[in-house]
C-alpha cells in the first residue's frame, strides 16, 4: 500500500512532464491561458491536482519526500503560469500602444441619448421669460455677500430672526476687514439692494439664482432658487404691482388665473402681501376641491411674497422716498416648479436620480 502511493505519485509527475508548459506556450490569451492551468491545477479536475490527493495515502515517514516532489512541481506549474500571463500581457499592452489610432471624428456606434435642462431651471427660464415681456431687466448677483446688503439696508432689524446662526450661513473671508460680516445670501434681494444703490430711478429689474438657508424638510432645502423682481419710479401703486403680478400668473398657469392678495409683514416693504392663485389641480365644477392634497381643499396655493417697498429701503440706497415709490416681490423656483409638475417632495428635484429627471 505504502510502495503503491509513492510509485502512484511519480508515475502521475512524470506522466504530466512537461505537456504543461507546451499547453501555456500555446496559449493566445489570458482566458485560454487560464482554461489550461485549470486542467493542471484545478480544484476538482486538475491533473497535478489528482496526483496532489494521493498523498493522503503516504504514510508520515515518506511524506516529506514525496511532498517535496510534488510541491516541487506545483512550483514550476505556477511560475511557468505566471511568466506566460505577464507575456501575455505585455503583448497585449505592446498591441494597444502600436495599433492604429481610433478615428474620434467617426461617429457613436450606439445612440446616445440628449440631456436636458433640469427642472428647476426649465422653469426659471421660463419665469425670466415672463418677466422679460413685461419690461423687467434681468441682472444677476453675487451668492457670498455683506451683511449690509443682505440684511441692513432692506431694514432688517438687528435681532431679525433671520440674522441668526439658526437660518444663515455666516462664512469667513480671507483678507476682510475685521468688521465686515459676510454671509451666503438668504434670499436674491441683495441685487436689489446692489441695483438700487448704483442707479437712479426708473427701473425695473429681475433676478433669479441659489439662495442658502439652515432649513431641511419636505418642502425647504439648505439651497434652493429664487426670483426677485422690483420696480422703482414716480407715482408707482399697489395697482400696478397686482397688475404685473396678474400678468405674471396667466403667463405662467393661462389666461383667466385667478389671484388674491393676503395682508402679511416682511421687513422690507409696507404695505407687504402673500399672493395666492387659484388652484390649478382641481376644480370645484368637477368635483375634485374637496379631496384636492395641494391646496389642502381651499381652491388656493400660496405661491409668492410682495409689497411697496419701504421708504427706509430707499432711503438706505440713496433713493429719495419723497419722490419715487416702488414696489418688490420675490418666489421660490422650486415651489413653482413642484407646483407645475406635480412633484410631492422638494428633494426630489437635488437627488439626481435619472428616473425621475427623465420625466421632465
Amino acid at each position: 500500500m505504502t510502495e503503491d502511493a509513492v510509485a502512484a505519485i511519480e508515475r502521475g509527475l512524470a506522466e504530466l512532464g512537461d505537456a504543461y508548459r507546451d499547453a501555456f506556450a500555446t496559449a493566445s490569451n489570458e482566458i485560454s491561458l487560464r482554461d489550461e492551468y485549470a486542467k493542471v491545477l484545478g480544484k476538482k479536475q486538475g491533473s497535478l491536482t489528482r496526483v496532489m490527493g494521493l498523498m493522503r495515502d503516504v504514510p508520515a515517514d515518506r511524506r516529506p519526500e514525496a511532498g517535496a516532489k510534488v510541491n516541487a512541481f506545483k512550483d514550476q506549474v505556477e511560475r511557468t503560469f505566471e511568466q506566460r500571463l505577464a507575456d501575455l500581457h505585455r503583448a497585449s499592452r505592446d498591441a494597444e500602444l502600436h495599433a492604429r489610432p481610433y478615428d474620434l471624428t467617426l461617429p457613436g456606434r450606439l445612440p446616445v441619448g440628449r440631456g436636458h435642462l433640469h427642472p428647476v431651471l426649465q422653469t426659471r427660464d421660463d419665469l425670466l421669460t415672463i418677466f422679460r415681456d413685461l419690461g423687467f431687466e434681468v441682472v444677476e448677483g453675487p451668492e457670498v455677500e455683506l451683511e449690509e446688503n443682505n440684511f441692513t439696508k432692506l431694514a432688517f432689524p438687528p435681532d431679525h430672526p433671520a440674522t441668526d446662526m439658526q437660518d444663515t450661513f455666516w462664512v469667513g473671508v480671507d483678507g476682510a476687514p475685521k468688521d465686515a460680516r459676510v454671509l451666503l445670501r438668504t434670499h436674491t434681494s441683495n441685487t436689489q439692494v446692489r441695483v438700487m444703490s448704483t442707479r437712479t430711478p426708473p427701473m425695473a429689474v429681475v433676478s433669479a439664482g441659489p439662495v442658502y438657508r439652515r432649513d431641511d424638510d419636505i418642502t425647504h432645502s439648505p439651497m434652493f432658487h429664487q426670483i426677485e423682481g422690483f420696480l422703482v419710479d414716480e407715482q408707482v401703486s399697489m395697482a400696478d404691482l397686482k397688475g404685473v403680478l396678474a400678468a405674471f400668473a396667466e403667463g405662467l398657469y393661462g389666461p383667466g388665473t385667478p389671484v388674491r392678495f393676503r395682508p402679511s409683514y416682511f421687513p422690507f416693504v409696507e404695505p407687504g402681501a402673500e399672493v395666492d392663485i387659484g388652484c390649478v389641480f382641481c376644480s370645484e365644477a368637477a368635483g375634485t376641491r374637496a379631496t384636492c392634497r395641494v391646496c389642502k381643499t381651499t381652491g388656493w396655493v400660496e405661491v409668492l411674497g410682495c409689497g411697496m417697498i419701504h421708504p427706509d429701503v430707499l432711503r438706505h440706497c440713496g433713493i429719495d422716498p419723497e419722490r419715487y415709490r416702488g414696489y418688490a416681490f420675490g418666489f421660490g423656483i422650486e415651489r413653482i416648479a413642484m407646483l407645475r409638475y406635480g412633484i410631492p417632495s422638494i428633494k426630489h428635484l437635488f437627488e439626481n436620480d435619472p428616473r425621475f429627471l427623465a420625466q421632465f
